[in-house]
C-alpha cells in the first residue's frame, strides 16, 4: 500500500514538474515575442528616422535653393539669359537634383509664347541647359506650374514622368516668382528623381526580406513596396516627414521576426522532454532511497525538537525581565544575546545582594550543543560562588578551579566579572581574557567621557587551576555607563570579510551613550546589523549595559512642588554636612526659576538633575520658558536697611554664597542653570544677615 502511494506520489510529481516546466516554457517564449518585436519597431523606428533626416536634408536644401533661383529670377526678369545661368548654377550646388527650371507665364517674353528655361543633370559633370517651353510642351497644364500661382510657398507635387526635363520619374518642388507689381509671373520647378528616394529607402531594409516604400501626402507611391504574400503577418512601421508630408514604411514579415526564436522553441521542448525524462529517471532512484531519507528526516526533527528546548532552556537562565530592579530607581541595566546557532556558548548574568551589583559577561570557546552546556555551567557557578563570596578576584578564582579541574574537553571561557557597590559606587572586577568594556564618565559639563577600562591581561577561566587572578578597582559615578561585549560584536564580518571593529564600536557609542541601555544596545545591533547585512552571523553576539544613574527631578512651575526637592536630595545620599546648604541653595535657585522663567498662568516644567564628577557634585536646573540669566540679576545690598533695599536679590545673593560656582547658559531654547559644591571639606553655614 506505502509503495502503491509512493509511485502515485512519483507520477504525480513528473506531471506538475511537466506542467512547471511547460508553463515556464510558454512565458520565456512569449516574453521573448514581446521582447523581439518591441527591439524590432525600435530598430525600424531608428531607421526610419535617419531616412526621414536624410531627406528632410535633401528636401529643406532644395526648397531653399527653389527661393534662391525665384529671386534670382525676379532680379534679372528682364535677361531670359541671366536666367539660364541661374538655372544651371544651381544644379551645380544641388547634388541630388535632376532638373532645374523656370517657367513664365505664356508671352512675357515676346519672342516666345512659352518659356521655360531648363537645366538638366547628364552626368556627374555634365549639366544640359535650354529652353524647353513649346506648344508640344505645355507647362502651364502640368500641375507644379498651375500649383505656384495657388500657394505661396515651396509645395511637391505628386510622382509623375518627367519627359522634357529630367527625362524620369521625379517629384517637384514648386516655388512663385513675382514681379515688381508683387504678380505672379513665373514659376521654379526643382525635380527630386525617385532614383534617389530608391537608394535612400534601401537604408530601410533592416531584415533581410524587409519591404519599405515611400507615399506621398495623397497616398500615391513614390517609392512602390513590393506585393505582399497572402496568408503571411507583417509588421507595419511608418514615419512622417514634416517637410513634405510624405510617409515612409518598413514593412517586415512576422515569420522572419521570430525566426530564431521558433528554432531556439523547438531545441528548448526538445531539452525539457529529455529533461522529464532525466528526472523519471531519478524519481526510480530517490523511490529506492526514500525510506532512509525519511528515517534521517524523523531524526533531524527530533534533534531540531531537542535544540529547540534546549534553547528555550538556555534563555530561560538568562535574566529577562528589564528594566530588572523595580526598588533601585539608581540602576539601570539591560543584556543582549543572538547565538550564532540554535544554542551559544554566549552568557551574561546580574543580580543584586547586600546593596551590590554582581555582574559577568563571558564567551565559551566553540559553539553549538557543547559550549551551551558549559556556558550552563558558568551560569551556575557564578551564582553559587557570589552567594557567599563578595570578592571579584576570588569568585573569579574559584570558578576557574571549579571548571579546571573537571574540564576534559580542553575548552576555556572569557570572563569579565564586577561587583559594584551600589552605596559608594566602588566597581571591583576582574578580567579574565574577555574583551575589555567600556565606560563613559559623566564629565562636569554633562556631557560623557568614553574610554576603554583598564584591565590586567589575566587567563581565561578553565586553563589552569592554580592561576592567580588580579582584581581592579575604580570609582563610578552618577550616570556613569558600563557596556560590556562579547568578540561576536567587534569580530562580526559582513560579505568583504571586513571585521566591524572596536573604532565602530566606539563612534557608534558616542552617538547613543545619553540613552538608557536597552535604547543604546538595540540602536548598537540595529548598526552591526546594517554593517554585516546579508553575510551569514558567524560567533554569537552579547552585549550589557549598565547606567548607575541619578534620577532627574521633574516639577511643574508651582511653588507648591518645592518640598518635592528634600526628599529627592535625601535620595541622593549627599553627606550630613552638606545636605542642608544644597537644599536651601536648590530650593532659592528652582524657586527663582519658577516665578522668572514663565509669564504669569503659563504651565511649565522644571528638571533638575545631578551628578558626581571627581571631587564635587554637580546640579543642572533647565527649563524652557522664556530666556532669564538669574546670575546676571543685580544682587542685593545687604548693608542696607529692609526699608532701604529693593525688592529681590537675596535669592540668588544666598545661592552664590552657599554653592562653589554657579553658571547659565541658553542651549536648545532652555535655561540651563548648572551649580557645583565641592565635597572635600566642610565649612561652617552659620550666616546671619
Amino acid at each position: 500500500m506505502n509503495n502503491r502511494k509512493k509511485s502515485h506520489a512519483g507520477l504525480w510529481i513528473l506531471i506538475v514538474a511537466g506542467i512547471v516546466l511547460e508553463s515556464i516554457s510558454c512565458v520565456q517564449y512569449f516574453t521573448s515575442r514581446i521582447s523581439i518585436k518591441h527591439e524590432a519597431e525600435l530598430r525600424a523606428k531608428t531607421e526610419l528616422r535617419k531616412a526621414e533626416l536624410e531627406i528632410e536634408k535633401h528636401t529643406i536644401e532644395m526648397e531653399a535653393a527653389a527661393k534662391m533661383l525665384a529671386m534670382l529670377a525676379q532680379k534679372h526678369i528682364e535677361s531670359p539669359d541671366s536666367i539660364y545661368a541661374a538655372t544651371r548654377s544651381v544644379v551645380k550646388t544641388i547634388e541630388h537634383t535632376s532638373s532645374i527650371a523656370v517657367a513664365f507665364v505664356p508671352n512675357f517674353y515676346p519672342k516666345h509664347r512659352f518659356f521655360e528655361a531648363c537645366s538638366s543633370r547628364i552626368s556627374k559633370d555634365s549639366i544640359y541647359t535650354r529652353q524647353i517651353g513649346s506648344a508640344e510642351h505645355d507647362y502651364t497644364q502640368m500641375e507644379w506650374f498651375q500649383n505656384g500661382f495657388v500657394h505661396d510657398s515651396c509645395w511637391w507635387s505628386e510622382p509623375y514622368l518627367d519627359d522634357s526635363g529630367s527625362q524620369t520619374y521625379v517629384v517637384s518642388c514648386s516655388y512663385p516668382v513675382r514681379n515688381g507689381a508683387g504678380e505672379v509671373v513665373a514659376v521654379v520647378c526643382i525635380d527630386l528623381s525617385l532614383d534617389y528616394l530608391q537608394q535612400v529607402s534601401e537604408y530601410l531594409q533592416v531584415y533581410p526580406n524587409s519591404f519599405y516604400s515611400i507615399r506621398s501626402s495623397n497616398g500615391l507611391s513614390i517609392v512602390p513596396a513590393p506585393d505582399t504574400i497572402p496568408g503571411r503577418k507583417y509588421n507595419i512601421y511608418h514615419e512622417e516627414i514634416d517637410a513634405t508630408g510624405w510617409h515612409i514604411e518598413i514593412i517586415i514579415p512576422e515569420d522572419e521576426l521570430f525566426a530564431d526564436l521558433n528554432r531556439i522553441g523547438l531545441m528548448v521542448t526538445i531539452l525539457m522532454l529529455i529533461g522529464l525524462l532525466i528526472l523519471a529517471l531519478i524519481l526510480v532512484y530517490t523511490t529506492r532511497t526514500v525510506r532512509k531519507m525519511i528515517a534521517f528526516s524523523e531524526q533531524n526533527q527530533r534533534m531540531e525538537s531537542e535544540l529547540e528546548v534546549a534553547q528555550t532552556i538556555q534563555m530561560a537562565m538568562l535574566p529577562k525581565v528589564f528594566p530588572p530592579f523595580a526598588d533601585h530607581l539608581d540602576l539601570n541595566v539591560y543584556g543582549f544575546v543572538r547565538p550564532a546557532k540554535e544554542v551559544g556558548g554566549d552568557l551574561y548574568d546580574f543580580y543584586i545582594r547586600s546593596e551590590k551589583l554582581f555582574f559577568c559577561i563571558g564567551d565559551v570557546s566553540g559553539k553549538g550543543v557543547p559550549a551551551s552546556l558549559l556556558m550552563a555551567t558558568t551560569r551556575s557557578l557564578f551564582r553559587s560562588v557570589t552567594s557567599h563570596e563578595e570578592e571579584a578576584e576570588a569568585i573569579v578564582t574559584e570558578m576557574n578551579q571549579a571548571l579546571s579541574d573537571a574540564n576534559e574537553q580542553n575548552m576555556f571561557i572569557t570572563l569579565f566579572l564586577g561587583v559594584l557597590d551600589l552605596n559608594s559606587g566602588k566597581l571591583s572586577y576582574c578580567n579574565a581574557g574577555h574583551n575589555a568594556p567600556i565606560i563613559a564618565r559623566r564629565k562636569k559639563d554633562g556631557t560623557h567621557e568614553i574610554s576603554t577600562l583598564d584591565v590586567k591581561p589575566n587567563l581565561p577561566i578553565g586553563v589552569m587551576s592554580d592561576f592567580i587572578f588580579e582584581a581592579q578597582t575604580t570609582q563610578i559615578g552618577h550616570n556613569d555607563v558600563l557596556f560590556l561585549y562579547t568578540d561576536g560584536l567587534s569580530e562580526a564580518e559582513n560579505n568583504n570579510k571586513v571585521l566591524f571593529g572596536e573604532e565602530r564600536i566606539m563612534k557608534c557609542l558616542h552617538e547613543v551613550m545619553r540613552f538608557q541601555p536597552r535604547v543604546m544596545i538595540d540602536k548598537m545591533y540595529e548598526t552591526v546589523e546594517k554593517f554585516v547585512g546579508t553575510a551569514q552571523q558567524s560567533d554569537d553576539l552579547t552585549m550589557l549595559g549598565i547606567r548607575y544613574q541619578t534620577p532627574a527631578l521633574v516639577m511643574r512651575n508651582d511653588i507648591q512642588q518645592i518640598p518635592t526637592l528634600a526628599e529627592w536630595i535625601e535620595w541622593l545620599q549627599i553627606p550630613e554636612h552638606l545636605n542642608m546648604p544644597i537644599n536651601l541653595a536648590l530650593e532659592e535657585a528652582v524657586s527663582n526659576v519658577m516665578l522668572y522663567a514663565y509669564p504669569k498662568d503659563k504651565s511649565g516644567q522644571v528638571m533638575v538633575e545631578s551628578w558626581r564628577w571627581e571631587d564635587a557634585i554637580y546640579f543642572t536646573i533647565s527649563d524652557s520658558g522664556i530666556p532669564f540669566d538669574p546670575t546676571q540679576k543685580e544682587e542685593a545690598d545687604i548693608t542696607l536697611s529692609a526699608e532701604e533695599r529693593s525688592i529681590g536679590g537675596l535669592g540668588i545673593h544666598l545661592v552664590k554664597q552657599l554653592m562653589d560656582k554657579i553658571e547659565y547658559r541658553r542651549e536648545d531654547n532652555k535655561n540651563i542653570l548648572t551649580l557645583m559644591k565641592k565635597l572635600n571639606y566642610k565649612n561652617n553655614y552659620d550666616h546671619t544677615d
